[in-house]
């Protein structure tokens, strides 16, 4: 939903663009969204630089992750919370694993790019 939107705020910018000033608001209108573009596109590429530098499937605190974590976050908000890539685990949707030093693990299921469940696992004592 949210992809229909930025496409039909887009159209509409270079649409108003068009009507209000002719062919300079269209060219307006279309620097606007290739500057939209271009920063999403940079803060993508921020995002997975700072977490591909760290071990893949670590994470500082798996609680604190776990604490945090709220249903519909996409893998680039999750990302930033945890530091680092995660470690990919087999199964029907999207499904990855963070462990921290202490052995304790958070799993996530991400289901159409969204956030849909996940689960903290504790080391043994």
């Amino acid at each position: 939903m949210r992809v229909v939107a930025s496409w039909l705020l887009a159209t509409a910018a270079v649409a108003v663009g068009g009507w209000r000033w002719g062919w300079p608001g269209v060219l307006l209108g279309t620097t606007v969204v290739v500057f939209w573009l271009l920063l999403q596109f940079s803060r993508s590429l921020r995002v997975l630089r700072n977490a591909g530098s760290a071990p893949v499937g670590s994470v500082a605190n798996a609680v604190m992750l776990h604490a945090r974590l709220k249903p519909g976050l996409t893998l680039m908000q999750i990302l930033p919370l945890t530091g680092s890539l995660g470690r990919r685990l087999e199964g029907p949707h999207e499904h990855f694993r963070w462990q921290d030093a202490a052995g304790d693990g958070v799993e996530l299921t991400l289901v159409n790019g969204r956030l849909a469940q996940w689960q903290l696992t504790r080391a043994a004592p």
